[in-house]
Parts: structure tokens; C-alpha cells; sequence
């Protein structure tokens, strides 16, 4: 899913000024609540429902016709929902030289509104198994791994769709493809830089809209097992402290301290990692952080699989959305 840069010092150098991290493993004081705008409720049952449906298509590795018609049916939906929906075709070359044929997807919301947020996630799935201990050649399911970021935005969609109230910024919700096409550790082929989040590095170099800008962005990753917690990232922090603050508190004050945790963890690239590098608009990404401490950062099911629908927890779906929701009706 994520090609890991376990930059241990860098990321204790980085959070070393942050008065309100305590630590590995130890939660900040929640400040007190302060008065917010009522959210819509977030459906964990429908976000659920949409994770399922992805799982239902088969793994959503580019070129395969369950890619496709994953691809169509989250274009379809959108539309449902009442979305202004963009499509971004192209094709990039995988470590492998593999022609990829993708697509990036984006859904706007108050379209017209100059102030915008974007949540992104993305709805491919790992083409190899290189983390299990059998059957590593074949592609997995993602349940967690893309689809439940894409259930989460695609519930943000329908419950903002069917408001009374919408929210008083520009939403886009950006589904990137071509994110876990990235190179295996053990890959006998020469190494290729940049093999990861393709369709973050296309998007970032070529907007959906011309001169598009942002606020912020929120990038959600494996956020649906069960148990899940959700550490500040070091790429996060490093570009985009003030927005990992803002969720953070958010999701302590409604509730969901068990989830977002005041935790240091290590940088990573993802997806956000270029949209902050390259399109200069402030990510964070909320992504599963095993706490263990054995050194698996992100569980036992991470591009294995048993990342089935076995894992997913509406719980994990609705804490993070109704996180999310909380954030774009408060800004």
C-alpha cells in the first residue's frame, strides 16, 4: 500500500517542538469543548455497505476488468449523489513497465465556493501479496487497504448530498488510482524511484481544474479495521501541523479519543506526500498506525490477504467520518 521511510530520528526531530505530543503511547489532555456546528450524522451501516461493494467487484488492480468497473460504479454514485464529477484519464509506467491505463476521480461540492477542502483516498488495490507468507503473486482484496477510505468519501458524499444543511466551504472528494502499484522490497528489477501514488503524482502535476487551490487536504488510508489508531504522521506534521491539529481535536471532542491518538509516528509516503510536495497544498493523512511496537507499522494484515472484509469495523468507519463531517461543517 505504502512504500514505508522509517525516518525514526527525523521524525523525533520533527515532533520534538510539539508541545502537545507526549510521547509514544501516551494521550495529550483533550482541551475543553469548544461550540461547534452540528454535523450531519455520519452512517456507518451505508459506509460499511460501500466497503463491501468494492470487496464484491475482486481486487481493483489497473487493467483488469474489475478496475474498470470499480472505477465505473464510484463515477456512477457520485453522480447519484449529486456531485459536479471530473475524470482524469492517463497512463504511467510501473516499476515492472507495465503500461497502467487509470483514472483519478474527483467530486466537487459547491463547486462555485472559492474556499475548498479536498478528501481523498484511493480505490486501487495491491497487485501482489509481497507481505503474506503464501500466495504472494496474487492480488488481495483491500478491504482496508482502498476501500475503506472510498467507503468513507463516498458516505461523505451521499450524507452531504441529502442534507438540509450543506457545508460552508467547497468540498472536493478525490479518489487517486494507481496508488499500490508501488515496487515490491524484494523486487529483483532495478529500483525505480517514484513507483508509489502515481495517481497523486499525476494529479499534483496536472489539477482537475486549472489553478486549483485548496485550504487543506485529508488524505484517508486503511481506515476501517477493527481497533484501528491513528497517529500524527511525520510528513503530516512536517507540512501540515495545524490541519493534524484541528482533526485531532476534533475527533477527541466528539468522541473518538480512543481512535485519534496524540501519538508520534514515523513518516511515510503516501499519497499526500506529493500533493503537499508537488501541488504546495497541505495534506494530512489519517492512517492506521499499529501500536505495538513489534515493527509492523500498519498490523498484520497489510498487503497480506487477510486484509478482508473479516477486519472492517463500522465502528473505525464511523469515527473517522463523522470526524471528517465535523471538520468540513466547522470551517
Amino acid at each position: 500500500m505504502v512504500l514505508l521511510i522509517l525516518l525514526f530520528l527525523a521524525s523525533v526531530a520533527l515532533h520534538s517542538c510539539d508541545s502537545s505530543d507526549r510521547g509514544n503511547g501516551q494521550q495529550a489532555k483533550v482541551e475543553e469543548a469548544e461550540p461547534a456546528v452540528a454535523a450531519p450524522d455520519f452512517n456507518a451501516d451505508s459506509a460499511y455497505h460501500f466497503v463491501a461493494e468494492q470487496v464484491a467487484f475482486g481486487p481493483r488492480v489497473p487493467n483488469t476488468g474489475p478496475h474498470r468497473a470499480t472505477g465505473d460504479w464510484i463515477i456512477s454514485k457520485l453522480r447519484e449523489y449529486g456531485a459536479d464529477v471530473k475524470v482524469q484519464n492517463f497512463q504511467m509506467e510501473a516499476y515492472d513497465g507495465t503500461t497502467l491505463n487509470l483514472r483519478n476521480i474527483i467530486a466537487s461540492y459547491n463547486p462555485d465556493v472559492a474556499k475548498r477542502v479536498m478528501v481523498a483516498a484511493h480505490w486501487d488495490t495491491r497487485h501482489v501479496a509481497d507481505r503474506d507468507d503464501q500466495n504472494q503473486d496474487k492480488p488481495i482484496d483491500g478491504a482496508n487497504d482502498g476501500a475503506s477510505g472510498v467507503g468513507v468519501l463516498l458516505e461523505i458524499a451521499r450524507t452531504i448530498h441529502e442534507a438540509q444543511e450543506k457545508p460552508g466551504v467547497g468540498v472536493d472528494l478525490v479518489f487517486f488510482d494507481g496508488e499500490d502499484y508501488g515496487q515490491p522490497d524484494d523486487s529483483d528489477l532495478p529500483y525505480k524511484e517514484d513507483s508509489w501514488a502515481l495517481g497523486a503524482q499525476y494529479w499534483s502535476k496536472n489539477k482537475h481544474k486549472p489553478n486549483y487551490r485548496a485550504q487543506y487536504g485529508i488524505l484517508l488510508d486503511m481506515v476501517g479495521a477493527e481497533n484501528a489508531k491513528f497517529a500524527r504522521e511525520g510528513i503530516s506534521m512536517q507540512y501540515a501541523k495545524r490541519v493534524v491539529d484541528k482533526i485531532w481535536k476534533a475527533g477527541n471532542r466528539i468522541g473518538y479519543s480512543d481512535y485519534f491518538r496524540y501519538v508520534k509516528a514515523p513518516a511515510i509516503t503516501d499519497d499526500h506526500y506529493y500533493v503537499n510536495e508537488i501541488a504546495k497544498i497541505p495534506m494530512v493523512d489519517i492512517i492506521e498506525y499499529n501500536m505495538s511496537g513489534n515493527g509492523d507499522y500498519f498490523g498484520p494484515y497489510h498487503h497480506r490477504h487477510t486484509d478482508n472484509m473479516d477486519i472492517i469495523s463500522k465502528n473505525t468507519l464511523k469515527a473517522v467520518g463523522q470526524t471528517v463531517l465535523h471538520v468540513l461543517y466547522n470551517e
